[in-house]
C-alpha cells in the first residue's frame, strides 16, 4: 500500500494541470481532489495521514476509529482556518476602506504636494504598493486606476506605463505582512510567525524590509523608465472622504494583531477570530451607520473574493496530505542533491524556479507545495529555514509581474487598457515586465543574501 502516496500525487499533478487550464473552474477541481484524498484517507489512514502517536489510540476503539480521524483531520488540522478568518476579516475592512474614499483622497494630496508630476506618480505607486499591504492586490488597483487614467489624460499621455506599474507595485507588496495576501498568511500558518515576525524575527530584518528593497527599486525603475519626463505641476480637487471609520478599523487590525503576536497562548485562532470580529463590526457600521440596505450589504459580503476561500481549502487538504505522506521530504532531498549541497546554488535555484512557475500561474498552490520543500532543503543543508522560504516567497510573489497572466492584478490590469483605448499585447506587458522583475527580485535577493546568510 505504500503506492497510495504516489495516486495522491498524480491527484494534486492532474489537479494542477486543470487549474493552470481552466482558471475559471479551478475551485471545483481542488474541491474534487480534496475529496478524492480524504476518500482514499478513510481508506487507507495510515497510508495518506500522518498517525504517529494516535494509532494505538485509535485502533484501540474500532477501525471506525481511523476513517472519523481521517475526516475531521483534514477538516479540522489540514485547513487553517485561522489563516481564512484572517482573510474574510482583512477583506472586509479593505472594501469598506476603498468605499470611504480615504486612498482616492491620499492619491490627491499627493499630487498636490509633489514638486512635480513625475514625482507624483511614483508617489502614486509607491502608494499603491503601500495599500496593498493591507488591501487584496485588485481592489487596490481598482482603486488606483481611476486616478491614473485621470492623470494621464490631464498630462496628455499614454497610461500605459501608468497601469502596468499599478499591478506590479501592487503585485509585489503581496508578502510583506501577515494580512498582506494569501501568501504571506499561508507562510505565517507554517513558519508559526506572529504579525511582528514580518518585521523582525530573531535578530534579524525580515521579509517586510527585505520586500522594500525591491519596492524602492520598483520606483526608481519606474522614474527613469517614464515619470521622469513628467515635469509640470497640475492642480487637482481633493476627493472628499465619506467616512473615516473603515481606516480606524484597519489601523486597529494591524496595531491588533501586532499586540496579539505578543501574547503567549495554546489557543490557535486568537488572530483570526480577532480579525474576522472587527469585519463583523464593519458589516454592522455599514449596515446602521451607512444606512445601507439588506441588499447593499449582500452585495458588499458577496463582492468578496469567496472563490479564493474555497480554493485555499481544497489545496490546504491536498498539499497538507502530500506533506504528510512524505513525497515532499523527497523532492526536498532531489532539489539539495541537484544544487550539489551548495547554499547559493539552491538560493539562485528556488528563486529562479519561483520565478519563472510564478510568472504563468497562480501562486497560491505553488508556495503552498514548496514551503515544507524550501524549509527541508535549508535543514537538509543546515542553514536558517528563512533564507529558502524567504526566497521563495521572493520568487513567487514578484515573478508573478513577468508575465500579463502572473496575477489577477495584471489581468485587471490590461483590461482596463483594452476598455480605454490601449489595448497591450503580451509582447508589450514583457518589454516592462522582465526588466522590472529582474530588477526588484535581484535587489530584494541581494537584500535577503546579505541579512540572512553573510550577518
Amino acid at each position: 500500500m505504500e503506492n497510495i502516496k504516489w495516486v495522491v500525487l498524480g491527484i494534486a499533478i492532474l489537479m494542477y494541470i486543470l487549474v493552470i487550464a481552466f482558471q475559471e473552474k479551478k475551485v471545483w477541481f481542488t474541491t474534487i481532489a480534496a475529496i478524492l484524498v480524504v476518500i482514499l484517507g478513510i481508506i487507507f489512514p495510515s497510508y495518506i495521514f500522518d498517525i504517529t502517536g494516535k494509532a494505538e489510540d485509535l485502533l484501540a476503539g474500532s477501525s471506525f476509529n481511523l476513517h472519523i480521524y481521517s475526516i475531521t483531520h483534514s477538516l479540522f488540522d489540514l485547513i487553517n482556518w485561522n489563516v481564512l478568518m484572517i482573510y474574510v476579516g482583512s477583506m472586509i475592512i479593505a472594501s469598506l476602506f476603498i468605499y470611504s474614499k480615504v486612498p482616492v483622497r491620499i492619491a490627491d494630496t499627493i499630487v498636490l504636494k509633489s514638486k512635480s508630476t513625475g514625482f507624483a506618480i511614483v508617489a502614486i505607486l509607491a502608494m499603491t504598493g503601500i495599500i496593498s499591504i493591507f488591501v487584496e492586490n485588485v481592489a487596490t488597483l481598482l482603486v488606483m486606476a481611476p486616478i491614473a487614467l485621470a492623470l494621464s489624460k490631464k498630462l496628455k499621455i499614454n497610461p500605459t506605463m501608468f497601469l502596468i506599474g499599478l499591478a506590479v507595485m501592487s503585485n509585489l507588496e503581496g508578502t510583506a505582512t501577515l494580512v498582506g495576501d494569501p501568501p504571506s498568511m499561508i507562510f505565517a500558518s507554517f513558519a508559526g510567525y506572529s504579525f511582528n515576525d514580518f518585521f523582525f524575527h530573531n535578530g534579524h530584518i525580515s521579509i517586510f524590509f527585505i520586500i522594500q528593497s525591491g519596492m524602492l527599486a520598483g520606483c526608481v525603475f519606474f522614474y527613469f523608465l517614464f515619470a521622469r519626463k513628467s515635469k509640470d505641476k497640475i492642480e487637482v480637487e481633493k476627493e472628499p472622504v465619506i467616512s473615516w471609520m473603515p481606516s480606524i478599523l484597519l489601523l486597529t487590525m494591524i496595531f491588533g494583531l501586532a499586540i496579539i503576536s505578543f501574547i503567549k497562548t495554546d489557543f490557535e485562532y486568537l488572530s483570526g477570530l480577532f480579525v474576522f470580529a472587527l469585519g463583523i463590526i464593519g458589516v454592522i457600521w455599514y449596515k446602521w451607520n451607512q444606512k445601507k440596505s439588506k441588499d447593499e450589504v449582500k452585495t458588499l459580503l458577496k463582492e468578496l473574493d469567496w472563490e479564493t476561500i474555497f480554493f485555499l481549502m481544497g489545496i490546504f487538504v491536498v498539499v497538507g496530505s502530500i506533506q504528510e505522506t512524505g513525497l515532499l521530504d523527497m523532492f526536498a532531498g532531489f532539489l539539495a542533491k541537484l544544487a550539489s549541497n551548495s547554499v547559493f546554488l539552491g538560493f539562485l535555484l528556488v528563486i529562479f524556479v519561483s520565478v519563472v512557475i510564478s510568472g504563468f500561474i497562480d501562486n497560491v498552490p505553488y508556495i503552498l507545495a514548496m514551503l515544507p520543500v524550501a524549509n527541508a532543503m535549508a535543514i537538509q543543508m543546515n542553514i536558517a529555514p528563512e533564507l529558502y522560504m524567504f526566497a521563495l516567497l521572493i520568487g513567487s510573489c514578484l515573478g508573478g509581474n513577468l508575465t500579463p497572466y502572473g496575477a489577477s492584478a495584471n489581468v485587471v490590469s490590461s483590461g482596463i487598457l483594452k476598455k480605454e483605448g490601449y489595448p497591450l499585447s503580451f509582447g508589450g506587458w514583457l518589454k516592462v515586465g522582465i526588466p522590472f522583475t529582474i530588477i526588484t527580485t535581484t535587489v530584494a535577493a541581494g537584500f535577503l543574501w546579505l541579512f540572512w546568510r553573510i550577518f
